[in-house]
């Protein structure tokens, strides 16, 4: 077995200061970008839903013009 090298106090306070600013940094950004996250799942809901009533609509008028007495 190879023994433990001795990492510099400073590499040591270097790393763990740049974890620490990454999960700050983190923990901000997805602040930041979870309400606007939530206001588009929103707006894509209600286009969804719109899509899907001019699905039915068309399918509809798709039903109605093949239905006729001359079948």
């Amino acid at each position: 077995m190879v023994p433990p090298v001795q990492v510099s106090p400073l590499i040591k306070t270097a790393r763990w200061s740049a974890l620490l600013f990454g999960i700050i940094y983190g923990k901000q950004r997805y602040d930041y970008l979870k309400p606007i996250a939530a206001e588009e799942r929103r707006i894509e809901e209600e286009e969804k839903k719109l899509r899907e009533e001019q699905e039915r609509i068309y399918k509809r008028l798709a039903e109605a013009d093949s239905d006729t007495i001359l079948k």
